[in-house]
């Protein structure tokens, strides 16, 4: 199910669209949902990147889901990259589809410190990454 397609659709806060995919802003989480294809890496990491940081700036605790309605693929190898350009990301989860997809969560695990990050569905993965960034200790929701 894409984001649009949930009850979450109504409380969007912003919307940006490249040539990675599309990007939804809600208060304190992104859900990403990237392009079939797309191989995320190094080179072309700092479009979704750069938007994350515009939205939540340096400090803001904040949580993101990728929604894989997409097949596509993420270099694992610079997750320390990934992890050093947004160091307020708290929380970090992925709703897999499919088989695949379900796989892929599991070792994207690594792209934020998390217990869980493979959800069957948006609302449960929504759910979690909210409480996780709720709960940091630098985050409050007042």
């Amino acid at each position: 199910m894409r984001i649009l397609e949930s009850d979450f659709s109504n409380q969007i806060i912003e919307f940006v669209q490249n040539k990675l995919g599309n990007i939804f802003f809600f208060n304190h989480i992104a859900v990403v949902e990237l392009n079939e294809g797309i191989h995320f890496d190094v080179n072309n990491a700092p479009l979704i990147i750069d938007e994350l940081k515009s939205y939540f700036g340096e400090t803001k605790p904040f949580g993101v889901v990728a929604n894989r309605v997409n097949s596509y693929s993420v270099d694992l190898l610079s997750t320390p990259t990934y992890r050093e350009k947004v160091s307020n990301l708290k929380a970090y989860g992925v709703v897999g589809h499919d088989l695949a997809s379900k796989m892929n969560a599991t070792m994207e695990n690594d792209f934020c410190i998390s217990e869980k990050v493979d959800y069957d569905t948006i609302y449960d993965a929504i759910n979690y990454v909210y409480n996780r960034v709720k709960n940091s200790s630098l985050f409050s929701l007042n």
